[in-house]
């Protein structure tokens, strides 16, 4: 089989690499094959954020999208074609350019101070910030604060603390010195401005994407750039690994060193990449990445602001797709439960028979099983649009508040009119083999009046729906009781108690 050279762009210049085996990781060519060392390997499962770097894109309108992303868990291939940055580059690019005073201090109301010019404003915020203690993580936070300062700083928006723990929510720091770096994630938009030429940058991106096109074919990494030839790829290649961001098959290379001789990666395919809205339907293409669909799933329903913040750190959601998510089935996957609640309908697709859909919850028959033919992928999800009177819940709990992942995650969708339950759709996860529709509560909802005692009964009738299973994440016994409690805390929500969850507790509370 043929292995194409993997091409990107590095400090403005494109680098070739021939030879690059398909399941082989964006972190392992930076360390072993460009000796870029300063990328540090932690978990190497996308959970520390060490090994963090940033990506550019060309986004179709003009502009580049700057996405920090995990290198342990990316596979190389995946950034063919696209420029990337290390710890390594922000003073050694030439494309990183000092802004005029003028523009660097157009909305912002911090007078500059003065810095080191050798150093980029994110290293040298933390430098005055104390921001590293034993270094190893600095190397993540560096980018990922380089991703933000991009994304936020150079388009005039001001950087809070919220927003700087959030957007850092992906990076852990083992000696606990959080609160400095989130110093500098503030100082470092008072530093003189310096910004990527995103114009010369767009220009490179282009030729090289021209260069990329008069290459031979790929047949051990394939990447189609359409549905149509991706579904003729999956038809001739079955054995192929499918994957999306490879946010779980990066796991089994690096956790369980499973190999893969031949990839299919479905995120070149235009169709896969675009989110459309209809009057009654929201359609997520299944390479829209997590954060670009949950970003348009929050802004139909403002509520799941902070469940969307959750699902794991930003680098990871940068990289994860959503149809990933979905075809992936894992039991304590977050998406389902919610997608489950909204009544969403897959799309699957074969080159041979076309299209058809069915509801979400129909589609898996056991533990990360599904009914998807060998020759068939997933290739969007359908939503509803929000309907006047929905009121749309969805509570995730783990051990830790961030970057974790769910020991039970319950979403629940009601319609509510004049005192009477109208409508009821709830996802489950991390209670069966598989994400879960509570058909059972949701019966036992329909139809009641919204109130105490109804839902005490429907929260009985949720603890016994399921028989989870015990792990290390939490007992059978707690997550039925856990169920339950979620219930009534939605009741407990809609009457307006101010003390009903830990984030609503005020200090004098506590």
């Amino acid at each position: 089989m043929t292995t194409r050279p993997l091409q990107f762009l590095r400090r403005g210049q494109p680098v070739a690499l021939g030879n690059v085996p398909p399941d082989r990781t964006l972190l392992e060519v930076l360390r072993e094959d460009l000796g870029c060392t300063g990328t540090k390997e932690g978990c190497g499962e996308g959970d520390c954020g060490a090994c963090t770097v940033v990506l550019g894109e060309a986004d179709g309108h003009g502009k580049v999208r700057f996405s920090a992303v995990n290198s342990c868990i990316r596979l190389a291939h995946s950034v063919d074609g696209m420029a990337l940055w290390t710890a390594e580059d922000l003073t050694e690019d030439p494309l990183i350019q000092p802004v005029a005073a003028s523009a660097a201090s157009a909305g912002s109301t911090t007078p500059p101070t003065t810095h080191d010019s050798t150093l980029h404003p994110v290293q040298e915020a933390l430098v005055q910030c104390h921001g590293s203690q034993c270094g190893f993580c600095t190397p993540g936070f560096v980018m990922s604060l380089f991703g933000m300062y991009q994304n936020r700083v150079c388009q005039g928006q001001a950087i809070t603390r919220a927003q700087a723990q959030q957007d850092l929510s992906g990076n852990l720091c083992r000696c606990t010195g959080y609160r400095p770096i989130l110093d500098a994630a503030q100082q470092m938009a008072s530093l003189p401005r310096v910004a990527v030429k995103e114009d010369e940058l767009l220009q490179k991106l282009e030729l090289l994407a021209q260069s990329r096109q008069a290459q031979e074919p790929h047949f051990t990494y394939i990447a189609p750039t359409s549905q149509a030839e991706l579904l003729a790829a999956r038809a001739a290649h079955p054995q192929a690994q499918v994957v999306a961001g490879a946010t779980d098959v990066g796991l089994w290379i690096t956790k369980q060193h499973r190999q893969f001789a031949q990839v299919l990666d479905v995120t070149r395919a235009a169709e896969l990449r675009r989110i459309e809205d209809t009057p009654e339907h929201i359609a997520i293409g299944a390479a829209v990445s997590l954060t670009d669909a949950f970003a348009r799933l929050v802004a139909e329903w403002p509520s799941l602001a902070e469940f969307a913040h959750r699902f794991a750190g930003l680098p990871v959601r940068n990289s994860g797709t959503l149809g990933g998510n979905v075809a992936n089935g894992s039991p304590i996957g977050d998406s389902m439960p919610l997608l489950i609640a909204l009544g969403a309908q897959v799309v699957l697709a074969s080159h041979a028979r076309g299209e058809r859909q069915l509801p979400l919850e129909d589609l898996y028959t056991g533990y990360r099983q599904n009914v998807m033919a060998p020759d068939e992928l997933l290739v969007r999800i359908v939503v509803p649009r929000a309907t006047p009177h929905q009121t749309l819940k969805a509570y995730k709990i783990s051990k830790r508040f961030d970057d974790d992942i769910s020991a039970v995650c319950l979403v629940v969708k009601l319609k509510v009119e004049d005192g009477q339950v109208r409508e009821a759709r709830i996802g489950a996860g991390g209670v069966a083999a598989t994400p879960v529709r509570a058909r059972q509560t949701e019966a036992a909802l329909q139809g009641r009046p919204w109130g105490e005692a109804s839902v005490q009964r429907a929260a009985q009738v949720l603890q016994a729906e399921f028989n989870p299973i015990s792990d290390m994440r939490a007992s059978s016994a707690y997550r039925r009781t856990v169920l339950a409690n979620l219930l009534q805390r939605l009741w407990l929500e809609s009457q307006g108690h101010p003390q009903a969850s830990l984030q609503q507790l005020t200090q004098e509370a506590v």
